[in-house]
């Protein structure tokens, strides 16, 4: 739901949007003879087309045992061994939520590491959403202002750092 609050965000901030979800783009987990004996997975071939197209990424992870989804991180490890790696100069943002008191902070923190890591330029804004499973209302929209505003926060960071980047 948190996604969905950010994605529309995204496109009243004047952004496009493609929704993908990584359970569509199964794949091995990542391991060095595999990627010498077979080559990249159809499916890693399949999303790094996907993110090429895109000025942008808006990643959203739940968090586990404080960390990013090991689905996450195994993608992300996939994508860059491209040799067209389609990571480096792109803009990005992060946000999660938890039924937990810390709304995925803590998971937030690698993502954006890791995001840096690899070579994108990741907005400063993002949105941690704790006790997600009362945060929205019957309609699903976001009850608390404050959370609003950090969405909205998000989505107008990353629509003009990617328009930015997309000029240079």
């Amino acid at each position: 739901m948190l996604l969905a609050a950010t994605v529309a965000a995204v496109q009243a901030a004047g952004g496009e949007d493609t929704l993908v979800e990584l359970d569509e783009y199964e794949m091995p987990l990542y391991h060095g003879d595999v990627e010498d004996a077979k080559g990249l997975p159809a499916n890693a071939v399949r999303l790094i087309e996907q993110i090429k197209a895109h000025d942008g990424l808006l990643v959203a992870s739940p968090e586990y045992n404080s960390f990013i989804t090991p689905l996450l991180k195994n993608t992300l490890d996939w994508c860059t061994r491209a040799d067209d790696d389609p990571f480096p100069g792109r803009a990005a943002a992060v946000v999660s939520a938890s039924p937990g008191a810390y709304g995925g902070i803590r998971s937030l923190q690698h993502a954006r590491h890791l995001l840096l890591h690899i070579g994108c330029h990741v907005v400063p804004s993002q949105c941690s959403l704790p006790r997600a499973h009362e945060a929205f209302d019957e309609a699903g929209a976001l009850k608390d202002k404050r959370t609003r505003s950090a969405v909205e926060s998000v989505a107008v960071d990353l629509v003009r750092l990617a328009t930015r980047l997309a000029k240079e």
